[in-house]
């Protein structure tokens, strides 16, 4: 911890450094650490305001000891003027942001992206009235997929097993499958698979190499469930109070990192799979020795079936609980784009 934080301040201190005249100071926070495939993209997008008339103060939510979950919070208090958010952890604030990547209902990159263009213009709207901020980015991290220290060779073998969650959503779909849900934060996973308080853990196949999963892990399910989709958002009181040109600079800079994170996220993590799997092939991420499991096609049906008959009617309860007309709106939009139609509740 101390070393990451040491690393993060060396990195704030040189991007500064870059920008001394600067005028405007910009607050960031990003849950980011430097040991990421995707951190590259973020630190060139500072790099590129603290070209201009901005002075970005960079900072990392663990860095700090924050939790990830109060993302939206700390955006619409102004704590910091520019949030990375896990957007299905933060959804535990209001279910309606959760829509954009349920679990189960864009299971790859194509069909996320999709259905993230059709949500983005209602997803914003919601941001702005809920929470006073706007949307700079969204983009995922990659295929959600099992990282299991059990014996499975399909979706059925994850009943009775202990399995790190980290959206509602998520846990909706564990339960379908029998498994019991364990709600951890990314850094907390790695000592619970070691320790047995959970047996499998779910995440992108990239951030789970860099997460040293395999260590204490040995069955990759690559069986995608959901992106875990981030949102870069600006507090709108701030926004608003920049200049035009400050405004185009800072959007211009988050638009090429939410293309260069899109990118990253499909063509990065079958090179993290290889490499966790010990294939050949493995050149980008650190190799180890787990067994590959085979997906289904029994498999995939298991999860978009799942999504149709839990995950999304769990979803559109608790929406439509703080936002009435939510299944309207998502039904319109995501449901029209995946081919999925949500029921009101009764």
């Amino acid at each position: 911890m101390k070393n990451q934080a040491t690393a993060l301040a060396g990195l704030a201190v040189s991007l500064m450094a870059t920008s001394v005249m600067a005028e405007t100071p910009v607050r960031v926070l990003t849950q980011i650490l430097p040991t990421a495939m995707q951190y590259p993209n973020e630190a060139a997008a500072i790099e590129t305001l603290n070209d201009g008339n901005l002075n970005v103060r960079y900072n990392n939510y663990e860095g700090l000891g924050l939790s990830t979950a109060d993302g939206l919070r700390l955006v619409s208090d102004n704590a910091f003027d520019i949030v990375s958010v896990q957007i299905g952890t933060a959804a535990r604030d209001d279910a309606f942001f959760e829509g954009l990547d349920l679990i189960g209902v864009s299971p790859d990159m194509e069909s996320l992206k999709t259905a993230v263009d059709s949500y983005r213009d209602v997803f914003d709207a919601r941001l702005r009235e809920r929470f006073g901020a706007t949307v700079l980015a969204l983009w995922p991290f990659g295929p959600q997929v099992f990282y299991c220290n059990a014996d499975i060779a399909s979706v059925s073998d994850l009943k009775g097993l202990k399995i790190r969650s980290f959206t509602p959503s998520m846990s909706a779909l564990l339960d379908s499958f029998g498994a019991t849900p364990v709600t951890l934060n990314f850094g907390e996973v790695y000592p619970a698979l070691q320790r047995g308080v959970a047996d499998c853990g779910v995440t992108s196949p990239t951030s789970g190499n860099s997460g040293a999963w395999p260590e204490v892990t040995s069955h990759q399910l690559p069986l995608s469930v959901s992106g875990s989709v981030q949102g870069i958002f600006a507090n709108l009181g701030w926004w608003n109070g920049l200049t035009e040109e400050e405004r185009t600079a800072i959007s211009e800079a988050y638009s090429g990192l939410e293309e260069a994170q899109w990118e990253l996220a499909s063509t990065v993590n079958d090179d993290a799979i290889s490499c966790n799997t010990g294939a050949d092939n493995c050149t980008q991420h650190s190799p180890f020795e787990m067994k590959l499991v085979e997906v289904s096609d029994d498999d995939r049906a298991a999860v978009s079936a799942a999504a149709a008959a839990v995950v999304i009617p769990d979803w559109i309860n608790r929406c439509e609980a703080t936002y009435s007309g939510c299944t309207q709106v998502w039904n319109e939009t995501v449901g029209a784009a995946r081919g999925f139609a949500a029921k009101a509740p009764k």
